[in-house]
């Protein structure tokens, strides 16, 4: 492709150990499979496969409405760059005409586990859909590359790993891009997602890449973790990403994607370069000095502490309780904090730990198998675990914990779910309202203690999860300070039942049966775009661009939060 290839990823290594490996579980740094797309004209028939053959309903998938075809025009390399261009043009293929063709290539290259780049410029034209993404090597589906050989497994029963696509999410910049997961527990309109807004796709390079360990699979945008996906229960329901997956890249048209318009004629997705990473080094040398204790407990947790040395580098620890399994990695040599959380109060847990390589190779004294037993929940201590919100949703929820220490409160937030990344926490106090940075104890667990309380007052704390992506605000909850445990969601039903049209173009119309003080309207990042304390019935948004944003509502002491779709 060029002459400065090997510099290239060099530096492209280089800036990933400075940025990505610290976000990352595993780290995978042998180069294994590329493309670096040298050589000018057809795509090497070594490396790719075009997968053209129609599904039985004679279109493809979504209701989308190219030929994928193996034309020159549709799939080649010019100076260094792969062109997979969609276009306009009446094709006759299987014995069906369609008017548009793209071109949709497989890689005759499967792995288990490892990390993928791949740099490339999007088109943005409305009615396109390019993606990166990866399929299970074990996928029935006629006319793609292994189906015949390897195909036993339906979709989404294969698990299927969207690295990036973009144009098919309306309310969204026109910058954004999404990673998605489907599985038997969540497909389609998967819940298992993340996203983010990357710089100019029409002009710009980016690097997609995922991280896919034992324990989770990580994707990155320009070397930087936006999404996380780490199920706490592995199956073949949640997990079917334990078997080789192949790559794929395409740009489809129409569909999901939009209506393509009348005067579309071409784009393309360029692509500079596809990487595959994993760690080659034969390793038969177990894990040593395996030791496993524990940490701090409280009445609905148990801290796991443990360790071990390995000469990959990485440890990786297995928890069994009860029916519940979780896996993890470690650093060799520094001891992980591992938090198991949504435990019942007052009661002893078995905990059973083993610590093994990548390799498979088991620390000679596997089992290590501890107890403990969880505190009582009493009077002075609170807590309990739940889903509800205030301002954007949870997956698995929350726990919290209020704990009156002579005049001071305790307050404790645990993140439950598995699908953000990047936490941090802030403690939302009620009335007057105010917001303050939490602590982070280990993993997504905060805590803040505020002091000088009264005994027998009655307080009332929330907390706001931000992430990479968004954010998400627990139900404020009442705490009795040192003398009872009278938990309750606050709610003001007068707040609540504010109205205004959903989606709007131009204005917010608002329909309140109380005083409005102030109206904010925050995006998705958290950042205040609009505040109006004058005409808090009508809210001019013609200066916003289209998306979903948050508007928040003040009346005295109290607020609400709702979601708005500007268009």
């Amino acid at each position: 492709m060029k002459n400065t290839t090997t510099i290239k990823i060099l530096l492209s290594f280089f800036l990933f150990c400075q940025f990505g490996f610290a976000q990352v579980d595993v780290v995978y740094s042998d180069l294994v499979w590329s493309d670096e797309f040298n050589t000018n004209g057809a795509v090497n028939s070594t490396n790719w496969f075009h997968q053209t053959q129609l599904p039985p309903s004679g279109s493809w998938f979504n209701s989308e409405v190219q030929h994928y075809t193996n034309q020159l025009t549709n799939s080649f390399v010019n100076s260094g760059m792969l062109n997979i261009v969609a276009k306009k043009e009446p094709y006759t293929d299987q014995g069906i005409t369609k008017q548009y063709t793209s071109a949709r290539l497989n890689s005759k290259f499967a792995f288990k586990y490892g990390r993928v780049d791949v740099r490339a410029k999007l088109p943005i034209d409305a009615g396109t859909w390019p993606a990166i993404w990866m399929l299970g090597k074990n996928i029935n589906e006629p006319g793609g590359y292994f189906s015949s050989s390897f195909g036993t497994t339906d979709w989404p029963a294969c698990g299927e790993t969207d690295i990036m696509e973009h144009g098919i999410f309306p309310s969204q910049n026109i910058n954004y891009v999404q990673s998605t997961l489907h599985t038997p527990s969540s497909f389609g309109n998967s819940m298992n997602n993340g996203g983010i807004v990357a710089s100019d796709l029409a002009n710009n390079y980016h690097v997609y890449s995922i991280n896919w360990s034992p324990f989770e699979m990580s994707f990155l945008l320009d070397g930087v973790v936006y999404y996380t996906y780490n199920p706490s229960v592995k199956n073949a329901s949640t997990w079917p990403f334990d078997k080789e997956q192949f790559l794929l890249l395409n740009v489809a048209l129409g569909g999901v994607a939009g209506t393509v318009p009348s005067n579309y004629t071409q784009s393309s997705m360029l692509i500079d370069y596809v990487r595959v990473y994993q760690n080659t080094l034969v390793d038969t040398q177990a894990p040593t000095n395996f030791t496993a204790s524990i940490g701090a407990i409280t009445s609905t947790s148990v801290e796991l502490l443990l360790n071990a040395t390995d000469n990959s580098g990485t440890i990786g620890y297995n928890v069994a309780y009860g029916s519940s399994f979780n896996g993890m990695a470690g650093t060799s040599g520094i001891q992980k904090s591992v938090i198991i959380t949504g435990l019942t109060p007052n009661t002893y847990y078995n905990f059973t730990v083993t610590a093994n390589d990548l390799s498979g190779n088991p620390a000679a004294n596997n089992p290590i198998v501890i107890g403990a037993t969880t505190l009582p929940n009493s009077t002075l201590i609170c807590s309990g675990t739940s889903t509800l919100a205030q301002q954007g949703s949870f997956t698995t929820g929350y726990n919290y914990e209020f704990q009156t220490n002579g005049t001071d409160v305790k307050i404790t937030y645990g993140l439950l779910d598995t699908d953000k990344v990047g936490v941090v926490a802030y403690l939302w106090k009620q009335s007057p309202f105010s917001e303050t940075p939490m602590t982070n104890v280990s993993g997504n667990i905060f805590t803040r203690t505020i002091t000088g309380q009264t005994i027998g007052a009655t307080i009332n704390y929330g907390v706001k999860f931000a992430f990479a992506g968004g954010l998400s605000v627990t139900n404020y909850y009442s705490y009795v300070v040192g003398s009872s445990c009278s938990m309750g969601v606050t709610t003001f039903p007068e707040l609540n039942q504010i109205s205004f049209p959903n989606p709007v173009s131009n204005f917010i119309d608002i329909t309140s049966n109380v005083i409005l003080d102030n109206v904010e309207i925050y995006n998705l990042l958290g950042n205040l775009v609009l505040k109006s304390e004058t005409n808090t019935n009508t809210i001019d948004v013609t200066n916003l661009s289209s998306g979903i944003y948050l508007i928040t509502f003040y009346s005295g002491n109290e607020r609400v939060v709702k979601k708005v779709i500007i268009q």
